[in-house]
């Protein structure tokens, strides 16, 4: 009798163990790679370029009348003394100052009106309207001297400072609006919605909800139309006869004539000039810098 061996199967192979996954590479940037003096190298010669204009300024400024020395000693206030008193420059000030303001409140309320009208309604001659707007970018402002000055002539406001902040606002609105505008539409819709849900009207909806979120644009627009205003010669140049009434740009031009240029004194004027500018950009830089959505997130 053939007795039939009975097989014994093999038994099946273990699964190999998982490798363990392999850690991510970094992907490394082209400046980590390059060494540090590539870098700084660059930036410090841009620097110095940028600065040594600047140290010109002050030492002509604060070094004596006559003096050739490349150092600032002894130092001198004869020269801002000067132009704020002799020249006129603390009248200078304060029309610029009045002038940047002015113009920076108008700006900035009439641009938030009208960014936010297009921004959240819809109209027909909506795009014809922002393509006009931009096409006003491109008309240069000596082009409308003319006229400006013959509106101006007609309402009587030659040499008056409101001929000069109206012509700056003007300026200044088309592309204020159109930046104002593009924050309004960053800002969801539905917060809106959920203000009037709870009670809001449009206005206390946009003021609650809305405005705060606009600070960092309104802070752009409003320093974009101050500095503006304070640096722009052409329309204070036109527009106001009366040396009283002058703004710092137009003293600044009569410190030159054909014959002669007092330096020490044209530098204490510029510096004078770009004092308010950097006091305001230093307090105003982190809102700058900040952006729209950072605001948004920590409203």
């Amino acid at each position: 009798m053939i007795t039939k061996e009975a097989t014994v199967a093999a038994p099946a192979p273990l699964p190999a163990a998982p490798e363990p996954p392999r850690p991510a590479r970094k992907r490394r940037r082209a400046w980590d790679e390059a060494p540090r003096w590539q870098i700084y190298l660059p930036l410090g010669i841009y620097l110095v370029f940028t600065l040594i204009p600047f140290y010109w300024i002050l030492l002509f400024a604060l070094r004596p009348a006559g003096s050739t020395s490349l150092v600032p000693w002894p130092m001198t206030t004869v020269h801002f003394e000067k132009v704020w008193t002799d020249r006129g420059f603390g009248t200078f000030f304060y029309n610029s100052v009045l002038v940047g303001v002015v113009t920076l409140l108008m700006t900035t309320l009439v641009a938030l009106a009208g960014g936010y009208a297009l921004a959240r309604f819809d109209f027909k001659v909506k795009r014809a309207f922002m393509l006009a707007l931009l096409c006003s970018q491109f008309v240069p402002g000596a082009l409308l001297l003319v006229p400006l000055f013959e509106i101006f002539a007609g309402l009587q406001l030659i040499n008056s400072l409101v001929s000069v902040i109206i012509a700056e606002t003007v300026f200044q609105l088309p592309l204020s609006m159109i930046l104002i505008s593009n924050f309004i539409k960053n800002v969801p819709y539905s917060l809106e919605e959920a203000a009037w849900v709870d009670g809001c009207n449009r206005f206390r909806a946009f003021r609650v909800v809305v405005l705060p979120l606009l600070r960092p644009g309104l802070i752009a627009v409003g320093s974009f139309a101050f500095v503006h205003s304070w640096n722009h010669f052409l329309f204070a140049l036109m527009f106001l006869n009366n040396q009283e009434k002058q703004t710092i740009p137009v003293g600044l031009n009569t410190l030159m004539s054909a014959d002669s240029v007092d330096l020490g004194a044209l530098a204490a004027g510029g510096i004078i000039a770009a004092v308010p500018v950097v006091i305001v950009f230093a307090f105003i830089q982190k809102w700058l810098i900040t952006g729209f959505s950072a605001g948004a997130v920590k409203g």
